[in-house]
Protein backbone atom coordinates (compact mmCIF):
# COMPACT_ATOMS: atom_id res chain seq x y z
CA UNK A 1 0.00 0.00 0.00
CA UNK A 2 3.04 2.19 0.76
CA UNK A 3 4.15 1.87 -2.80
CA UNK A 4 1.13 2.67 -3.89
CA UNK A 5 0.63 6.20 -1.85
CA UNK A 6 3.72 7.27 -3.29
CA UNK A 7 3.08 6.00 -6.33
CA UNK A 8 -0.22 8.49 -5.90
CA UNK A 9 1.96 11.57 -4.92
CA UNK A 10 4.35 11.34 -7.53
CA UNK A 11 1.42 11.51 -10.23
CA UNK A 12 -0.33 14.29 -7.46
CA UNK A 13 3.05 16.11 -8.57
CA UNK A 14 2.72 15.77 -11.92
CA UNK A 15 -0.82 17.18 -11.94
CA UNK A 16 0.33 19.99 -10.36
CA UNK A 17 3.12 21.46 -12.29
CA UNK A 18 0.82 20.86 -15.40
CA UNK A 19 -1.87 22.73 -13.72
CA UNK A 20 0.99 25.44 -13.64
CA UNK A 21 1.74 24.99 -16.74
CA UNK A 22 -1.82 25.13 -18.05
CA UNK A 23 -2.50 28.97 -15.61
CA UNK A 24 0.45 30.30 -17.54
CA UNK A 25 -0.95 28.98 -21.13
CA UNK A 26 -4.65 30.43 -19.79
CA UNK A 27 -3.14 33.41 -18.33
CA UNK A 28 -1.77 34.39 -21.98
CA UNK A 29 -4.88 33.78 -23.68
CA UNK A 30 -6.91 36.31 -21.23
CA UNK A 31 -4.14 38.98 -22.41
CA UNK A 32 -5.22 38.05 -26.39
CA UNK A 33 -8.55 38.53 -25.54
CA UNK A 34 -8.34 41.63 -23.69
CA UNK A 35 -6.66 42.75 -26.56
CA UNK A 36 -9.07 41.89 -29.10
CA UNK A 37 -12.44 42.98 -27.22
CA UNK A 38 -13.04 39.37 -26.19
CA UNK A 39 -15.39 37.82 -23.87
CA UNK A 40 -13.47 35.54 -21.36
CA UNK A 41 -16.55 32.83 -20.96
CA UNK A 42 -16.39 31.29 -24.26
CA UNK A 43 -19.56 28.78 -24.40
CA UNK A 44 -18.14 26.87 -27.65
CA UNK A 45 -14.74 26.38 -26.66
CA UNK A 46 -15.54 24.81 -23.36
CA UNK A 47 -17.61 22.58 -24.96
CA UNK A 48 -15.20 21.66 -27.42
CA UNK A 49 -13.27 21.13 -24.09
CA UNK A 50 -15.16 19.59 -22.03
CA UNK A 51 -16.10 16.80 -24.74
CA UNK A 52 -12.71 15.89 -25.63
CA UNK A 53 -11.55 15.51 -22.13
CA UNK A 54 -14.12 12.62 -21.63
CA UNK A 55 -13.28 11.25 -25.21
CA UNK A 56 -9.75 11.09 -23.80
CA UNK A 57 -10.26 9.09 -20.82
CA UNK A 58 -10.04 5.18 -21.01
CA UNK A 59 -12.80 4.62 -18.39
CA UNK A 60 -10.93 4.61 -15.73
CA UNK A 61 -12.10 7.54 -14.19
CA UNK A 62 -15.50 8.14 -14.39
CA UNK A 63 -16.57 10.12 -17.20
CA UNK A 64 -19.22 12.68 -15.48
CA UNK A 65 -16.11 12.74 -12.73
CA UNK A 66 -13.50 13.87 -15.44
CA UNK A 67 -15.49 16.82 -16.45
CA UNK A 68 -16.85 17.86 -13.43
CA UNK A 69 -12.78 18.34 -12.42
CA UNK A 70 -12.31 20.00 -16.05
CA UNK A 71 -15.42 22.10 -14.91
CA UNK A 72 -13.67 23.61 -11.69
CA UNK A 73 -9.98 24.02 -13.92
CA UNK A 74 -11.81 25.41 -16.61
CA UNK A 75 -13.39 27.97 -14.06
CA UNK A 76 -10.37 28.79 -12.47
CA UNK A 77 -8.65 29.45 -15.84
CA UNK A 78 -11.30 31.94 -16.46
CA UNK A 79 -10.49 33.04 -13.28
CA UNK A 80 -6.98 33.75 -14.44
CA UNK A 81 -8.60 35.53 -17.82
CA UNK A 82 -10.60 37.91 -16.38
CA UNK A 83 -12.88 39.29 -13.55
CA UNK A 84 -15.95 37.01 -14.65
CA UNK A 85 -19.02 37.71 -12.70
CA UNK A 86 -22.73 36.07 -13.20
CA UNK A 87 -26.23 36.81 -11.83
CA UNK A 88 -28.48 33.83 -11.27
CA UNK A 89 -32.00 33.63 -9.87
CA UNK A 90 -31.73 33.27 -6.01
CA UNK A 91 -31.13 33.40 -3.26
CA UNK A 92 -28.24 30.65 -2.55
CA UNK A 93 -28.23 26.98 -2.51
CA UNK A 94 -31.23 27.01 -4.67
CA UNK A 95 -31.42 24.61 -7.93
CA UNK A 96 -30.84 27.70 -9.98
CA UNK A 97 -27.50 28.62 -7.82
CA UNK A 98 -26.53 25.09 -8.17
CA UNK A 99 -27.59 25.73 -12.26
CA UNK A 100 -24.95 28.37 -11.85
CA UNK A 101 -22.63 26.53 -10.62
CA UNK A 102 -23.18 24.01 -13.13
CA UNK A 103 -22.40 26.22 -16.07
CA UNK A 104 -19.19 28.62 -14.15
CA UNK A 105 -17.76 26.50 -11.76
CA UNK A 106 -17.04 28.00 -7.97
CA UNK A 107 -14.17 30.08 -8.95
CA UNK A 108 -16.82 32.69 -10.55
CA UNK A 109 -18.50 35.34 -8.92
CA UNK A 110 -21.66 33.97 -8.53
CA UNK A 111 -24.65 37.73 -7.59
CA UNK A 112 -28.22 36.52 -6.29
CA UNK A 113 -31.16 38.33 -7.30
CA UNK A 114 -34.37 38.17 -6.24
CA UNK A 115 -36.09 38.09 -9.62
CA UNK A 116 -36.28 37.23 -13.23
CA UNK A 117 -36.21 40.37 -14.38
CA UNK A 118 -33.09 41.67 -12.00
CA UNK A 119 -31.02 39.06 -13.65
CA UNK A 120 -31.74 40.43 -17.29
CA UNK A 121 -31.39 43.83 -15.87
CA UNK A 122 -27.91 43.36 -14.24
CA UNK A 123 -26.37 41.90 -17.52
CA UNK A 124 -27.79 44.37 -19.65
CA UNK A 125 -26.62 47.40 -17.64
CA UNK A 126 -23.53 45.49 -17.75
CA UNK A 127 -23.04 45.40 -14.28
CA UNK A 128 -22.44 41.38 -14.42
CA UNK A 129 -21.06 39.95 -17.73
CA UNK A 130 -23.71 36.93 -17.68
CA UNK A 131 -26.69 35.72 -16.26
CA UNK A 132 -28.45 32.11 -15.63
CA UNK A 133 -32.22 31.81 -14.99
CA UNK A 134 -34.74 28.69 -15.00
CA UNK A 135 -36.50 28.92 -18.66
CA UNK A 136 -39.15 25.69 -18.66
CA UNK A 137 -39.29 22.22 -16.23
CA UNK A 138 -39.97 18.84 -17.55
CA UNK A 139 -43.24 18.42 -15.19
CA UNK A 140 -44.61 22.15 -15.14
CA UNK A 141 -43.72 23.64 -18.48
CA UNK A 142 -42.22 27.26 -19.38
CA UNK A 143 -41.47 29.56 -16.85
CA UNK A 144 -43.21 32.57 -17.59
CA UNK A 145 -41.59 35.22 -16.56
CA UNK A 146 -38.46 34.15 -18.37
CA UNK A 147 -40.11 33.83 -22.05
CA UNK A 148 -41.10 37.54 -21.30
CA UNK A 149 -38.34 38.91 -20.86
CA UNK A 150 -36.42 37.65 -23.81
CA UNK A 151 -39.30 38.93 -25.74
CA UNK A 152 -38.48 42.60 -25.44
CA UNK A 153 -34.43 42.11 -23.66
CA UNK A 154 -31.61 42.48 -26.37
CA UNK A 155 -29.48 40.01 -24.40
CA UNK A 156 -28.97 36.23 -26.31
CA UNK A 157 -29.24 32.94 -24.60
CA UNK A 158 -25.58 31.68 -25.12
CA UNK A 159 -25.94 28.06 -23.06
CA UNK A 160 -27.92 26.00 -21.53
CA UNK A 161 -27.93 23.13 -18.38
CA UNK A 162 -30.24 20.95 -17.80
CA UNK A 163 -30.48 19.91 -13.87
CA UNK A 164 -32.60 17.14 -12.76
CA UNK A 165 -34.67 17.96 -9.76
CA UNK A 166 -33.67 16.27 -6.67
CA UNK A 167 -35.71 17.28 -3.73
CA UNK A 168 -34.31 15.84 -0.25
CA UNK A 169 -35.95 16.05 3.65
CA UNK A 170 -32.43 17.61 5.67
CA UNK A 171 -32.29 18.91 9.12
CA UNK A 172 -30.59 19.69 12.04
CA UNK A 173 -32.37 16.56 13.53
CA UNK A 174 -30.72 13.37 13.13
CA UNK A 175 -33.44 11.43 12.31
CA UNK A 176 -37.45 11.65 11.16
CA UNK A 177 -38.49 10.89 14.28
CA UNK A 178 -37.84 13.91 15.86
CA UNK A 179 -39.23 16.11 13.17
CA UNK A 180 -43.00 17.54 13.65
CA UNK A 181 -42.63 20.56 11.02
CA UNK A 182 -41.57 20.06 7.31
CA UNK A 183 -41.34 23.57 5.30
CA UNK A 184 -40.63 24.21 2.01
CA UNK A 185 -41.34 26.36 -1.22
CA UNK A 186 -45.04 25.26 -2.05
CA UNK A 187 -44.00 23.58 -5.61
CA UNK A 188 -41.22 21.57 -3.64
CA UNK A 189 -44.10 20.68 -0.84
CA UNK A 190 -46.22 19.89 -4.04
CA UNK A 191 -43.65 17.58 -5.70
CA UNK A 192 -42.76 15.39 -2.32
CA UNK A 193 -46.54 15.41 -1.15
CA UNK A 194 -46.80 11.77 -1.55
CA UNK A 195 -43.91 10.97 0.59
CA UNK A 196 -44.75 13.09 3.09
CA UNK A 197 -48.38 11.46 3.40
CA UNK A 198 -46.31 8.32 3.46
CA UNK A 199 -43.48 8.48 5.74
CA UNK A 200 -44.40 11.47 7.86
CA UNK A 201 -47.88 11.82 8.19
CA UNK A 202 -48.22 13.51 11.83
CA UNK A 203 -45.57 16.03 10.62
CA UNK A 204 -47.30 19.89 9.82
CA UNK A 205 -46.24 21.89 6.31
CA UNK A 206 -45.25 24.82 6.09
CA UNK A 207 -45.03 26.84 2.90
CA UNK A 208 -42.01 29.50 2.33
CA UNK A 209 -40.64 31.62 -0.35
CA UNK A 210 -37.73 29.44 -1.18
CA UNK A 211 -36.28 26.46 -0.43
CA UNK A 212 -33.13 28.17 0.86
CA UNK A 213 -35.18 29.96 3.31
CA UNK A 214 -36.36 26.78 4.21
CA UNK A 215 -32.89 25.54 4.78
CA UNK A 216 -32.24 28.02 6.71
CA UNK A 217 -35.20 27.99 9.06
CA UNK A 218 -34.51 24.05 10.03
CA UNK A 219 -30.92 25.06 10.58
CA UNK A 220 -32.20 27.17 13.57
CA UNK A 221 -35.34 25.82 14.79
CA UNK A 222 -35.32 22.03 16.18
CA UNK A 223 -37.90 19.55 15.55
CA UNK A 224 -38.18 21.50 11.94
CA UNK A 225 -37.09 20.07 8.22
CA UNK A 226 -36.65 21.18 5.23
CA UNK A 227 -36.94 20.10 1.48
CA UNK A 228 -34.68 21.30 -0.83
CA UNK A 229 -31.36 20.42 -2.20
CA UNK A 230 -28.64 18.65 -0.97
CA UNK A 231 -26.44 22.15 -2.03
CA UNK A 232 -28.65 23.93 0.86
CA UNK A 233 -28.11 21.12 2.98
CA UNK A 234 -24.40 21.84 2.73
CA UNK A 235 -24.37 25.50 2.78
CA UNK A 236 -26.46 25.59 6.44
CA UNK A 237 -24.91 22.42 7.60
CA UNK A 238 -27.63 20.37 7.74
CA UNK A 239 -28.28 16.56 7.38
CA UNK A 240 -29.72 14.83 4.67
CA UNK A 241 -32.22 12.86 6.26
CA UNK A 242 -34.12 10.96 2.99
CA UNK A 243 -32.85 11.30 -0.85
CA UNK A 244 -34.91 11.83 -3.81
CA UNK A 245 -37.91 12.02 -1.84
CA UNK A 246 -40.05 14.04 -4.82
CA UNK A 247 -43.16 11.68 -6.61
CA UNK A 248 -41.78 12.30 -10.49
CA UNK A 249 -37.79 10.81 -10.71
CA UNK A 250 -38.19 12.50 -14.54
CA UNK A 251 -38.20 15.81 -12.91
CA UNK A 252 -35.90 18.21 -14.47
CA UNK A 253 -35.70 21.91 -15.20
CA UNK A 254 -33.73 23.37 -17.90
CA UNK A 255 -31.89 26.47 -17.32
CA UNK A 256 -30.12 28.99 -19.45
CA UNK A 257 -26.76 31.34 -19.78
CA UNK A 258 -27.46 34.96 -20.46
CA UNK A 259 -25.04 36.96 -22.18
CA UNK A 260 -24.62 39.54 -24.89
CA UNK A 261 -23.93 37.39 -27.68
CA UNK A 262 -24.13 34.21 -28.80
CA UNK A 263 -22.36 31.33 -29.05
CA UNK A 264 -19.86 30.33 -31.71
CA UNK A 265 -20.53 27.80 -34.02
CA UNK A 266 -19.97 23.88 -32.61
CA UNK A 267 -21.30 21.48 -34.76
CA UNK A 268 -23.72 20.35 -32.44
CA UNK A 269 -25.57 23.16 -31.83
CA UNK A 270 -29.35 24.65 -30.83
CA UNK A 271 -30.86 28.27 -32.04
CA UNK A 272 -33.66 29.48 -29.81
CA UNK A 273 -36.10 31.96 -32.09
CA UNK A 274 -39.39 34.43 -31.22
CA UNK A 275 -41.79 35.47 -34.20
CA UNK A 276 -45.29 36.32 -34.51
CA UNK A 277 -47.68 35.23 -37.53
CA UNK A 278 -50.09 36.88 -39.37
CA UNK A 279 -53.63 36.17 -38.50
CA UNK A 280 -54.90 33.70 -41.10
CA UNK A 281 -56.07 30.17 -41.27
CA UNK A 282 -52.85 27.91 -40.99
CA UNK A 283 -50.13 30.29 -41.18
CA UNK A 284 -48.92 28.51 -38.39
CA UNK A 285 -48.39 25.44 -40.21
CA UNK A 286 -47.00 27.04 -43.34
CA UNK A 287 -44.29 29.17 -41.12
CA UNK A 288 -42.96 25.95 -39.23
CA UNK A 289 -42.77 23.77 -42.53
CA UNK A 290 -39.78 25.90 -43.47
CA UNK A 291 -38.15 23.90 -40.84
CA UNK A 292 -39.34 20.42 -41.94
CA UNK A 293 -38.19 21.42 -45.95
CA UNK A 294 -34.44 22.04 -44.79
CA UNK A 295 -34.93 18.85 -42.60
CA UNK A 296 -34.32 21.02 -38.93
CA UNK A 297 -35.55 19.24 -36.11
CA UNK A 298 -38.01 21.65 -34.10
CA UNK A 299 -36.67 20.59 -30.30
CA UNK A 300 -39.82 22.87 -28.49
CA UNK A 301 -42.50 25.74 -29.75
CA UNK A 302 -44.16 27.74 -26.64
CA UNK A 303 -47.22 30.78 -26.94
CA UNK A 304 -46.93 33.42 -25.09
CA UNK A 305 -49.54 36.95 -25.27
CA UNK A 306 -47.82 39.45 -26.94
CA UNK A 307 -48.51 42.30 -24.52
CA UNK A 308 -48.31 44.56 -27.19
CA UNK A 309 -52.82 43.69 -28.30
CA UNK A 310 -54.79 41.96 -26.98
CA UNK A 311 -55.42 38.01 -28.18
CA UNK A 312 -52.39 38.31 -30.41
CA UNK A 313 -49.21 35.51 -29.34
CA UNK A 314 -46.22 35.23 -30.51
CA UNK A 315 -44.30 32.12 -30.17
CA UNK A 316 -40.71 30.61 -29.15
CA UNK A 317 -38.95 27.80 -30.43
CA UNK A 318 -35.76 26.13 -30.09
CA UNK A 319 -34.40 23.76 -33.12
CA UNK A 320 -31.15 21.79 -33.68
CA UNK A 321 -28.69 24.12 -36.07
CA UNK A 322 -26.62 27.26 -35.84
CA UNK A 323 -27.66 30.32 -37.85
CA UNK A 324 -24.32 29.91 -38.95
CA UNK A 325 -25.33 27.02 -41.16
CA UNK A 326 -27.20 27.45 -44.58
CA UNK A 327 -29.45 25.27 -44.26
CA UNK A 328 -30.49 27.33 -41.32
CA UNK A 329 -30.21 30.79 -43.13
CA UNK A 330 -33.10 29.36 -45.78
CA UNK A 331 -35.31 28.00 -42.90
CA UNK A 332 -34.80 31.66 -40.94
CA UNK A 333 -35.71 33.43 -44.55
CA UNK A 334 -38.51 31.23 -45.40
CA UNK A 335 -39.75 31.89 -41.54
CA UNK A 336 -39.91 35.57 -42.52
CA UNK A 337 -42.14 34.95 -45.20
CA UNK A 338 -44.79 34.08 -43.27
CA UNK A 339 -44.18 35.95 -40.25
CA UNK A 340 -44.70 40.15 -39.41
CA UNK A 341 -41.28 39.72 -36.86
CA UNK A 342 -38.72 37.29 -36.39
CA UNK A 343 -35.79 37.44 -33.58
CA UNK A 344 -32.74 35.20 -32.50
CA UNK A 345 -32.77 35.42 -29.00
CA UNK A 346 -29.60 32.80 -29.01
CA UNK A 347 -27.36 30.16 -30.36
CA UNK A 348 -25.59 27.75 -27.88
CA UNK A 349 -23.85 24.44 -27.61
CA UNK A 350 -26.66 21.74 -27.26
CA UNK A 351 -26.82 19.53 -24.20
CA UNK A 352 -29.09 16.44 -23.81
CA UNK A 353 -31.07 16.01 -21.07
CA UNK A 354 -30.17 12.53 -21.22
CA UNK A 355 -27.09 12.91 -19.58
CA UNK A 356 -27.73 15.81 -16.83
Amino acid sequence: MEALRLGIDSVDEEIVRLLDRRAWLARRIGEIKHENGLAAYAPARERAVLDRVAALGDGKFPKPGLQAVFREIISSSISLEARLKVAYLGPEATFTHEAALRSFGASIELDPQTTVAEVFARVERREVEHGVVPVENSMEGAVTHTLDELMNSPLKICGEVYLPVSQNLISREQSMERVSLVCSHPMALAQAASWLRRELPGARLDEVDSTAEAARRAAVEPGVAAIGSVLAAGAHGLTVLARNIQDARANTTRFIVLGRTWSARTGKDKTSVVFSVKDRPGVLKDALSAFAEEGINLTRIESRPSRKRAWTYVFFADFLGHPEEDRVKHALQALEEHCPYVGLIGAYPAVSPEVA
